[in-house]
């Protein structure tokens, strides 16, 4: 294990999960429940890119885990489970098909899928289709987080490239 890797993957896990408890207290941005940018996934994003799969992995399940527990939301740990796990298998699948200038789209593709599986475990949880009528708020909702979100962890990736960041 390459321990830069690993002190850069705790690093980004901290960063990721300052990021999710500052926007779990940020009032709504909207008036429907849920909907939010998923700020945290910014840093799951730039660990996939900057440092592979498996700490990319780390990153995201550690912030899951330990954001659903710091901010007392154990509740919705299934939730962020499921919707995490969902979308971080579609960004290792998809990954070589989107180079670093086209991170954004995958981050649109996985925030859209994050919302799909956190819908799924809703519907599961709740054992009722009647949900399934939130799902065109979702994916909108998605299109605009993911963009956003992989935007800003393109950006930075681009400028570290031009440091030699590696």
């Amino acid at each position: 294990m390459n321990t830069k890797k690993l002190i850069l993957s705790a690093i980004l896990t901290a960063f990721a999960l300052v990021a999710f408890v500052i926007e779990g207290a940020i009032p709504p941005l909207t008036p429907i429940y849920g909907v939010k940018l998923g700020l945290a996934n910014v840093f799951t994003l730039f660990a996939l890119y900057a440092l592979g799969k498996p700490y990319g992995m780390a990153v995201m399940s550690l912030r899951i885990v330990l954001g659903n527990i710091f901010t007392g939301q154990l509740v919705s740990f299934i939730y962020s489970l499921t919707g995490g796990l969902l979308s971080f298998l579609l960004m290792i699948l998809l990954k070589r098909f989107f180079p670093l200038k086209q991170m954004w789209v995958l981050s649109v593709l996985c925030a859209v899928t994050h919302n799909i599986g956190q819908l799924l475990a809703a519907i599961l949880m709740m054992q009722t289709l009647a949900i399934a009528y939130y799902l065109p708020v979702l994916i909108l909702s998605g299109i605009i987080a993911g963009a956003f979100t992989g935007i800003c962890a393109q950006l930075v990736l681009i400028r570290l490239s031009k440091i030699n960041f590696k």
